[in-house]
């Protein structure tokens, strides 16, 4: 599981969330316990709930060896856009949080 912090004028509002989540992933998407859950090409699973202001995603991969490589290419592009529309960071900006966070 990975926590990700929202940028200021990013509210922690699961209706945001759930449409961001349907722009970029589209397939069901269920609602389980305040969790979204849904797949999507490399991923098995994919799920997103609200801990306090920050956003938490677990993910399960699909068996590589059994998908193409434009598949898994889509589905890395569409997670990292679902993560910067959802949080407002890009994939450089989390990596530098990431890193802070540890060091800290």
């Amino acid at each position: 599981m990975q926590l990700y912090k929202l940028k200021r004028g990013y509210k922690p509002d699961s209706d945001r969330i759930y449409s961001i989540l349907d722009e970029c992933f589209p397939t069901e998407i269920k609602c389980e316990d305040d969790k979204f859950i849904t797949s999507y090409g490399a991923l098995d699973k994919v799920e997103v709930w609200l801990e306090g202001k920050k956003m938490a995603v677990e993910t399960e991969s699909a068996d590589e060896t059994e998908l193409d490589d434009e598949l898994i290419l889509d589905t890395n592009k569409r997670f990292r856009d679902f993560l910067y529309q959802a949080t407002g960071y890009t994939a450089k900006e989390r990596v530098k949080m990431a890193k802070k966070e540890v060091q800290d």
